[in-house]
């Protein structure tokens, strides 16, 4: 998705209702990301990985209280640095990027104007795009709503100012992006929200606005006793000194399949079982198949998947890795543990120059 010079793409965790966004510039292919959730990191990684971006930042709109943040991850991951409020520090440890109102964080030639919007917590950022056609607002503003009030330091008075003054100053056309949504809504804009928002829209006053948020009675986060510790630490696992067990440089695509590259299957193929998915005559093409590769069609797997081995990864491949794809998902079903596509299959193999056999050669004439 383009809106002008800008990549942007929106992502959605369904479990805490977040949203996290990308923002790239196409010219320098600089990035940053907005409010990661563990979990999606893989998604997310994957996303910048193909879309040929380099994160420069992940950045965080306050210390969530519902999810925990995947910072640290893309961090290890990208080299990119963490940035948050200034009001966290020392309190929060990992984040090398500590913002203060009107600061400015630059990817390539696009940039994010940092406004303080303190009041759902002490330390709420909302992040406005250069051109003021776009506005984040982490929990400070939601879209017909507003953020909680009555923990982390928050303040209803402080909130109902911060928006007023620091998000309803801005254009009334600049699109505007919350953190969370619980009923669907992807985004608003400013005059909408002025003009609708059931808390502080219309003609609402300070005093509308403070009776109305202490008055919600709202749940406790369910969330809250993990993800603010975890927060704290820019979500780095306790346990993260030990390297997590792996059998191979395994990536996730965006589509969510996992791929290793063709040459490390080459040099690995003592210690993997690769099971090629093609039907016998298409493996006696010119392409032939990876050597000693097991052959069972795709649409056998599923009834066949018992005879493929589990004392190694398995490797699936197909001619350009379509197929190959969706026997990943059959041998998960089948309760396989180390499994992974050849990205690129056969293609890739033979482009690669590495060595393939042809179990049925044309006789020589």
């Amino acid at each position: 998705m383009m809106f002008g010079s800008l990549v942007f793409r929106q992502l959605f965790d369904a479990t805490s209702s977040t949203y996290t966004y990308l923002l790239g510039d196409p010219v320098s292919r600089s990035a940053v990301i907005i409010d990661t959730v563990f979990e999606q990191h893989l998604r997310d990684r994957a996303l910048v990985d193909e879309l040929g971006l380099q994160l420069v930042a992940t950045l965080e709109t306050h210390c969530h209280a519902d999810h925990v943040t995947g910072a640290w991850l893309m961090q290890q991951a990208t080299g990119c640095r963490i940035g948050i409020s200034g009001r966290y520090r020392p309190v929060v440890d990992g984040a090398d990027l500590l913002l203060e109102h009107g600061d400015r964080v630059e990817f390539g030639g696009r940039s994010l104007e940092v406004r303080a919007t303190p009041g759902h917590t002490a330390g709420c950022l909302t992040f406005v795009l250069d051109d003021l056609g776009m506005v984040f607002t982490g929990d400070a503003l939601l879209i017909r709503g507003a953020g909680r009030c009555d923990f982390q330091e928050g303040d209803a008075r402080l909130l109902f100012r911060s928006i007023t003054q620091q998000i309803f100053s801005l254009p009334d056309d600049c699109l505007l992006f919350p953190a969370h949504d619980y009923s669907g809504r992807t985004m608003s804009s400013v005059g909408d929200e002025k003009a609708h928002n059931p808390r502080i829209g219309g003609h609402a006053d300070e005093r509308d606005f403070v009776v109305f948020m202490e008055n919600l009675r709202l749940p406790h986060p369910k969330q809250i006793d993990i993800a603010v510790p975890g927060n704290m630490c820019s979500g780095r696992p306790v346990d993260a000194a030990a390297p997590p067990p792996a059998w191979g440089p395994v990536r996730q695509t965006y589509a969510g399949t996992l791929e290793v590259e063709p040459d490390w299957v080459a040099e690995n193929l003592s210690s993997v079982h690769v099971l090629d998915v093609r039907p016998l005559e298409e493996t006696q093409e010119s392409l032939g198949r990876v050597p000693g590769s097991q052959l069972i069609p795709l649409p056998e797997l599923n009834v066949r998947v018992s005879e493929v081995p589990r004392d190694k990864p398995v490797i699936t491949v197909c001619h350009s890795g379509t197929r190959s794809a969706l026997a990943c998902a059959i041998l998960r079903g089948a309760g396989l543990g180390r499994y992974a596509n050849m990205r690129g299959g056969m293609l890739a193999w033979s482009l690669m120059g590495l060595p393939a056999e042809n179990p049925s050669p044309s006789p020589a004439l």
